[in-house]
């Protein structure tokens, strides 16, 4: 039942930022279709390694928008929840359910991985702690 309600909360939240962003500001979203632009190797790309994806597409093939300070602070960040922002503003109008996907996949992917690097750590701080000690003992001879 969470799931469903989750599912749900986002959808909503969503849809009302659209209505508003395009009723009451200038932003107007994209109405190319995804699979006109992109195809299937590029969406599965995008969903498994966002950051090569979005420096390869970006540098090489000119075909996402790239660059900017608060694009560069997301593709170091959360490369995910970037590539769901592009995907709603350009694709919102002509792909509403692939778009909702990707913020799945953002929310999703970027939550299990902080999660799954937080329970290593936890699990074996050892490995991640190399001078856990207050003092370091060491050997040495004074030359004169």
């Amino acid at each position: 039942m969470k799931t469903i309600f989750k599912i749900l909360t986002l959808f909503l939240a969503l849809t009302g930022a659209y209505v508003l962003l395009s009723q009451f500001t200038d932003i107007e979203f994209g109405r190319v279709d995804f699979f006109n632009k992109h195809g299937w190797l590029f969406l599965f790309s995008i969903a498994l390694f966002p950051r090569f994806t979005l420096l390869l597409s970006g540098l090489i093939a000119h075909s996402i928008e790239f660059g900017g300070m608060l694009w560069w602070i997301g593709f170091f960040v959360a490369p995910r929840i970037l590539v769901a922002i592009l995907a709603t503003i350009s694709y919102w109008n002509q792909n509403p359910l692939l778009v909702i996907i990707s913020w799945f996949i953002a929310l999703g992917g970027e939550s299990s991985e902080k999660f799954v690097i937080s329970r290593k750590m936890s699990s074996d701080p050892q490995k991640f702690n190399k001078f856990e000690g207050t003092t370091i003992d060491a050997e040495y001879k004074v030359r004169e």
